[in-house]
């Protein structure tokens, strides 16, 4: 199948490695990200979109760039880590605003073009986080969950169309969206980072296999889909790491 893409969060990290990974298939690319500058051309057929898709013009000016879409790729994301208790109102709006509402309302407004090709897909990168809470990420872990839902009943709800919609969950990506602390705590614990290359030929694979969902990485899909039969044992286990986990979360909290 050959692709008329539409990218966010293609500035760098995931989405960077995502637009030269899926470029090859493309017949069009329209590579979105807040910042004009900071995006990148990978061939004649990306186009640099600079665009705050968190706004109604941003959107609309997403749709003026993309006729004929056939594929949407939710990946714009932030976060942060920090301990629920002194994360601020205006984090919590922004990482939902970003994560949540973005994706939901780019959906809708791309919705029409993609019922009017004869197949297309909405990817909507989330998280392991999205199966899994983790402390000191609780509004990522919750943003992360709310994508997945949508993800899950917007497949339901265009189950007879020609429209799929997709959920992609990487594990922990060495990006610079993690920040020192969480590095460090994961390279405490001895918890894998992907490269964002591995993520993207993921996304490749996904897309030549189209299914439901795809979690990246053992043996965080593995404790993610335990979670969700036996939520205990996982609490069980990240009750013994809290400790660390609130060590690095006060060197986050150090001015």
């Amino acid at each position: 199948m050959r692709f008329r893409a539409v990218l966010t969060g293609a500035s760098g990290g995931i989405g960077r490695a995502m637009a030269v990974a899926l470029a090859p298939h493309c017949d069009s690319l329209v590579l979105v990200g807040r910042d004009k500058a900071r995006l990148s051309p990978i061939d004649g057929k990306s186009f640099l979109l600079g665009a705050d898709i968190t706004t109604a013009q941003g959107r609309d000016a997403v749709a003026s760039a993309s006729p004929g879409i056939n594929l949407l790729i939710n990946n714009a994301g932030v976060s942060e880590f920090v301990a629920f208790a002194a994360q601020s109102d205006a984090s919590m709006e922004r990482i939902f605003a970003v994560n949540v509402l973005a994706p939901m309302q780019l959906t809708r407004r791309l919705l029409p073009a993609l019922l009017a090709q004869p197949a297309a897909m909405v990817v909507n990168v989330g998280s392991v986080m999205g199966y899994l809470g983790y402390p000191g990420c609780a509004a990522y872990s919750a943003s992360k969950f709310a994508l997945r839902g949508f993800t899950e009943a917007l497949r339901r709800e265009l189950a007879d169309t020609r429209v799929r919609a997709m959920y992609l969950a990487p594990r922990t990506t060495r990006t610079a969206m993690n920040g020192a602390a969480l590095d460090a705590l994961n390279a405490e614990l001895g918890n894998a980072a992907d490269a964002p290359e591995a993520v993207a030929l993921q996304l490749m694979s996904f897309l030549e296999k189209p299914a439901a969902e795809r979690l990246i990485g053992m043996p965080e899909a593995l404790f993610a889909r335990i979670n969700q039969l036996a939520p205990a044992l996982v609490d069980a286990a990240l009750r013994r790491q809290l400790p660390i986990i609130r060590r690095h979360l006060a060197k986050e909290a150090t001015p």
